[in-house]
C-alpha cells in the first residue's frame, strides 16, 4: 500500500515534471466513490487553464497548489499511484498500470495534459482512494485532523518521551494512529520497531526513555531512507525487515525467526529474540479493530464516522434479507474469518478486505445503504455483479437437491 514513501516520491515527480506548466485538458471520471463532492464536468472546468505551482503532502495525503483555488487533492487509499508519461514514478504491486495499456489507463480518476505536453495521470485500480476540490485543504478535515507529519514535523525527543509516557495502548496501534503521527502505515510501523527492538504490542506508557529515544531515531531514519531511493523496495537495505516480513509465512531475517501476530486487528511482523514483551499486554490488543465515532483515525483513510449510517445500513439488511426456505445449517465454529486468512499472499499483509469499510470512514454517511455506485465512462468490467444462483425449492429431497446442482 501507498505510505508516507511511496507519496512524497509521487509529490517529488510532479514538483520535478509538471510545476510552472499550465492545464490545457482535463478528464476526470465519472466515479462518485472517489471523486468525492463535485461533478467530473465541474472539476474539469475549475482546472482548465491553471497553472501548476507546486505539490504539497501531509502524511499520506497531497495536493496540488494551482495559480487559484480550489486546489486538487488525493488521499491514495489502498492503490492509488501517480503515473507521468514517459517518467518512472514509483508504483507498488496492487497500483502497477502497464505501459503497453491505453493512456490514459482505464483505471485513471484524474487526468491533465500539460502545454508542453506532459501528461499527469492519477490511477486507482480498487476504488478506495479520494480526489476531492478544496479551497484551503490543510486547514479542513480530514488533512487538518492529522498528526504532526512523521517526516516534515517529527516530535522533539523529550516531547515524543513525554507523550508516549501518557499513552496505555499498544505502541505500533499508536503509531498507526494518524492523529498521533501521520504517515505511518503498516509495513513502516513493523520495521521502525524491529529497529528499536520493541515488541509491537509493548504498552507505549511502559517503554524507557532509552527505548523512546531508539523508537524516535528509528522513524526518521527508516522514512528519511525510504524517501532518499523514491521508496524503491530494491535500494532498501538488506538488513531491513521488510524484506522477510509479507506474506505470514515462516522465514528469518539476519538468521532469527520472524513471527506474526495480531496487533489492534492488524497483522504485525517481528522477531521474538530481539523484541521483547515485557509487562502485561494492554487489553484488547488482539481483538478485531474498532472504529471509535469519528474520533480516532486510522492508518489508511482518515474522516469522520456517522454512527447512524451503520444502524441504518443494518436496518436495511434486516429488511431486505428473506426468509431461507427449509432448514438451514448452523455455521461452523471452526471456520475463521476473513480478516485473519487473507493476511497471507503478496501484501495481504495489510490486512485489506477487513479494512475496506475503514480505509473509507471519510465517505461513510454519504453512501446510501443497500446501493452500488455506478463508475461510469471509466467502469471497469470486473466491477460488474455476477447472476445470482437459482434457488432449489425446498421441498425436494436430499438427492434431488444434489441432482439439481
Amino acid at each position: 500500500m501507498p505510505e508516507l514513501p511511496e507519496v512524497e516520491a509521487a509529490r517529488r515527480a510532479i514538483e520535478e515534471h509538471c510545476v510552472g506548466k499550465v492545464i490545457k485538458k482535463a478528464l476526470i471520471a465519472d466515479d462518485s466513490k472517489v471523486i468525492d463532492g463535485i461533478s467530473p464536468s465541474d472539476f474539469e472546468a475549475s482546472l482548465l487553464g491553471k497553472t501548476i505551482l507546486s505539490a504539497h503532502r501531509k502524511g499520506k495525503h497531497m495536493w496540488l497548489r494551482l495559480d487559484s483555488p480550489p486546489f486538487p487533492t488525493f488521499h491514495f487509499g489502498m492503490a492509488g499511484a501517480i503515473y507521468i508519461k514517459g517518467v518512472a514514478v514509483t508504483n507498488y504491486k496492487r497500483s502497477v498500470v502497464n505501459e503497453d495499456d491505453e493512456w490514459p489507463s482505464k483505471y485513471s480518476k484524474f487526468f491533465v495534459e500539460l502545454d508542453d505536453g506532459v501528461d499527469l495521470s492519477f490511477t486507482d485500480k480498487r476504488r478506495f482512494a479520494k480526489v476531492c476540490l478544496l479551497k484551503d485543504p490543510a486547514s479542513v478535515p480530514p488533512i487538518s485532523k492529522l498528526g504532526p507529519d512523521a517526516l516534515l514535523e517529527p516530535m522533539a525527543l523529550d516531547d515524543f518521551i513525554e507523550s508516549l509516557g501518557k499513552k496505555k495502548l499498544a505502541i505500533k496501534t499508536l503509531l498507526l494512529d494518524q492523529s498521533y503521527i501521520s504517515g505511518i502505515g503498516n509495513w513502516i510501523a513493523d520495521e521502525v520497531l524491529y529497529q528499536a527492538r520493541i515488541h509491537p504490542n509493548q504498552s507505549a506508557a511502559t517503554l524507557s526513555k532509552e527505548s523512546c529515544a531508539a523508537l524516535h531515531k528509528s522513524i526518521q531514519e527508516v522514512l528519511k531512507r525510504a524517501v532518499d531511493v523514491d521508496a524503491e523496495s530494491n535500494n532498501f537495505p538488506e538488513e531491513w525487515l521488510f524484506h522477510f516480513r509479507w506474506g505470514k509465512k515462516p522465514g528469518k531475517v539476519n538468521g532469527k525467526e520472524i513471527h506474526f501476530i495480531t496487533t489492534g486487528g492488524r497483522t504485525s511482523a517481528f522477531v521474538p529474540e530481539l523484541q521483547k514483551l515485557t509487562g502485561a499486554e494492554p487489553k484488547n490488543q488482539n481483538s478485531k479493530r474498532k472504529i471509535n465515532e469519528g474520533k480516532k483515525m486510522n492508518d489508511e483513510g482518515v474522516g469522520e464516522l456517522v454512527s447512524k449510517t451503520k444502524k441504518t445500513a443494518d436496518t436495511t439488511d434486516t429488511k431486505t434479507k428473506s426468509k431461507p426456505k427449509g432448514p438451514s445449517k448452523k455455521p461452523s465454529t471452526k471456520r475463521k474469518s476473513k480478516i485473519n486468512e487473507d493476511d497471507g499472499s503478496d501484501e495481504e499483509a495489510e490486512n485489506d478486505d477487513a479494512s475496506d469499510d475503514e480505509d473509507n470512514i471519510h465517505d461513510i454517511g454519504k453512501m446510501k445503504a443497500g446501493k452500488r455506485t455506478n463508475v461510469g465512462r471509466m467502469h471497469d468490467a470486473s466491477e460488474s455483479e455476477k447472476p445470482s444462483k437459482q434457488t432449489v425449492p425446498s421441498s425436494r429431497s436430499g438427492k434431488q437437491r444434489k441432482k439439481a446442482k
